[in-house]
């Protein structure tokens, strides 16, 4: 069975052109679903939900 990937708070700030402490104030807020937490403050977050949600929200744009 293939593991899941998962981006670091680094990657999806770097694709979202935002700082990190951005990507974490959103996960803090539950804005970005997929969220893994290990241990303190180290975050992944699921590399499909990312992408789709992303995905979603470029649609919304769209439509608005």
């Amino acid at each position: 069975m293939a593991q899941p990937e998962y981006y670091t708070v680094a990657e999806i700030a770097r694709r979202l052109r935002v700082s990190k402490m951005t990507i974490y104030r959103m996960i803090e807020r539950g804005e970005l679903p997929g969220t893994v937490r290990f241990g303190g403050r180290t975050c992944r977050v699921h590399a499909t939900t990312f992408d789709l949600w992303l995905a979603e929200a470029q649609q919304e744009e769209v439509n608005a």
